[in-house]
């Protein structure tokens, strides 16, 4: 698997990682597009430590870092 312009890897949840700039980005692409955590650049998996709390993280972050909400 490779990225596109509807697939995007990210390799961990980090501070760094504007999360919220990326699903606007997908929320704005009419086609949409999917985020993968825990791909690297190459599209090799790498793994995720703690996926419950990456998935709450990334729930926080997008309920709270998007207005107006998105659902």
């Amino acid at each position: 698997m490779t990225e596109t312009n509807r697939i995007e890897f990210k390799r961990e949840l980090t501070r760094e990682l504007d999360i919220e700039k990326e699903v606007v980005a997908f929320l704005n692409y009419r086609e949409g597009g999917i985020i993968y955590i825990g791909i690297d650049d190459d599209g090799k998996p790498v793994g995720v430590r703690d996926i419950d709390g990456d998935m709450l993280k990334i729930k926080d972050h997008i309920r709270m870092g998007i207005l107006p909400s998105i659902g």
